[in-house]
């Protein structure tokens, strides 16, 4: 039996406030992250992502008591992601209520942070996130919130994270990211082709859909902020549609 997609809403974090932007600029506040994740919850969601997307680049770790707020308003699965740098951050946010951890510009750094996560808390829970450009011909790699390219392509970057334990890979489009002209269908095929743990889709969701094109390429997990925030889609007639049109998923 397959297994059912997961539509996922995201909220990117910065000073304690959800806040969107285009193209990982621009970001404009919308809204207090508990009322937002306990409203998704609510709603249908599968999962909420919560990524804390000025942790890395100020050097900042994500918020624990935060977490701990939002974690006691839902009941789905919360992944973190933003500042994670080391077995005892991992420790620190899965004590604190969330399921699982996104780590990005540190699975970078040292790669062998992915390998020793997995062997400790078990690769369920590690999520290998990637913000990648298309640029020479290729989907290269940038970190630290999109602020520095990094000399790292995502096809052998994907493949070594899987190789090193990662149980799921978040993958965003840095290109398509807020324009909700649609997911970079191309990037997510061609990764399907090569590696077999589940990957999240992230960055254009516009329409309904943009979330079953992106299923019938390959994504476990379709990711979306905007048009959640602003009320463009709603996550229950969302989840009708796709099970109408032949998709897999959790009514």
């Amino acid at each position: 039996m397959a297994l059912a997609s997961r539509i996922i809403p995201c909220l990117d974090i910065k000073n304690d406030k959800v806040v969107k932007g285009i193209n990982f600029k621009g970001l404009q506040e919308t809204g207090c992250p508990v009322e937002m994740a306990k409203k998704y919850n609510d709603d249908g969601a599968d999962e909420i992502v919560f990524l804390d997307i000025s942790a890395s680049s100020e050097g900042k770790k994500t918020r624990i008591e935060l977490i701990k707020k939002v974690a006691q308003e839902i009941f789905i699965p919360l992944t973190i992601g933003g500042g994670i740098s080391s077995l005892d951050d991992i420790y620190e946010l899965l004590n604190a209520g969330c399921d699982k951890i996104s780590i990005n510009s540190s699975a970078i750094i040292n790669p062998n942070l992915i390998e020793q996560s997995a062997k400790r808390f078990g690769s369920q829970c590690i999520v290998v996130a990637i913000d990648t450009k298309y640029q020479n011909n290729k989907w290269e790699i940038y970190t630290h919130g999109g602020t520095r390219k990094t000399n790292k392509e995502l096809l052998s970057w994907a493949q070594e994270a899987q190789d090193r334990g990662a149980g799921e890979l978040l993958i965003t489009s840095m290109d398509c990211d807020g324009l909700q002209n649609g997911y970079d269908l191309e990037q997510i095929s061609k990764l399907h082709e090569i590696v077999t743990i589940p990957i999240i889709a992230s960055g254009g969701a516009g329409r309904d859909s943009d979330f079953y094109d992106v299923f019938k390429v390959g994504a476990s997990g379709a990711l979306a902020a905007s048009v959640f925030h602003f009320d463009l889609i709603n996550i229950k007639i969302l989840k009708k549609y796709l099970k109408e049109n032949g998709i897999e998923i959790r009514i």
